[in-house]
């Protein structure tokens, strides 16, 4: 399999204190299998849809009990690179560039406007064995106060080539790499509590948004916006028990016209 090009969202974990209890809400709710946790690399657990591998969940560190929360990891050619950019760009490097046994290399890095992301270099492994489809991740965005910021760092971190949609309700961008759209960023407005930190929102593929709402929120989830229906499938935002937020979307549920989208001025 040849390396997927630089910026490509790549992977994705989450640090549960609870553990099994992720493990039984992600079941129930996306369809997730658990492999075997690698005591080695501090009970690391990857997730599983059909036998493919589309996620990790870990405990905390000591000192790292706080909420639970994904974390989004992009690829990179070369971490030590990637890191470099981040600052140069007003960023700051959370995690120095580190090498796991022979699966890769990684860091852990915060855009200016206070959005965390990673970066990985893939060795044996490569990422996301299965994406787009029905429970694995298929799509994120960045959510952000300071877009102006955000709009500037990732493109001077990823080659991204910005665009715009052409919405007066909305300030959204989306970021290309050639000829695929890989990563969305919206302004978070006054309907977002303070307390919301800037995040990535990932987006997990379900078959049906309603029910995967209704599973959610049997399992002690909460729902945090929708169901919503668009052009792009049928989505709702929601948190884990322990306050890991994602959106479930069914793709193959839209309404309405695609937006018009141009080249970002």
């Amino acid at each position: 399999m040849a390396a997927l090009p630089e910026g490509t969202p790549c992977w994705a974990d989450a640090m549960f204190t609870d553990l099994e209890g992720a493990k039984s809400f992600y079941g129930d709710v996306l369809g997730w299998t658990f492999g075997e946790s690698a005591t080695e690399y501090g009970n690391y657990t990857e997730a599983y849809s059909d036998g493919k591998a589309v996620a990790a969940i870990v405990p905390p560190m000591p000192g790292q009990e706080e909420q639970s929360a994904w974390c989004l990891y992009f690829a990179s050619d070369d971490v030590v690179a990637t890191a470099r950019r981040v600052r140069d760009m007003g960023g700051d490097v959370l995690m120095e560039p580190m090498r796991v046994g022979d699966f890769g290399s990684m860091l852990l890095a915060r855009d200016p406007a206070g959005v965390v992301f990673g970066a990985w270099q893939a060795g044996r492994h490569e990422g996301f064995e299965k994406r787009g489809e029905r429970g694995s991740f298929c799509w994120a965005e960045v959510f952000t106060r300071d877009p102006e910021s955000s709009d500037a760092f990732f493109p001077g971190v990823f080659p991204y080539r910005v665009r715009r949609l052409e919405d007066e309700e909305i300030d959204f961008k989306i970021f290309d790499l050639g000829d695929e759209t890989v990563l969305g960023r919206m302004r978070m407005g006054a309907d977002f509590p303070p307390e919301v930190p800037p995040h990535i929102q990932l987006y997990f593929a379900v078959f049906d948004c309603d029910a995967a709402v209704v599973r959610a929120t049997d399992r002690g989830g909460k729902l945090r916006f929708g169901p919503m229906t668009t052009p792009f499938g049928r989505f709702a935002v929601l948190s884990d028990p322990q306050g890991a937020t994602f959106a479930a979307i069914d793709t193959g549920t839209t309404e309405g016209e695609m937006p018009n989208i141009s080249d970002a001025a």
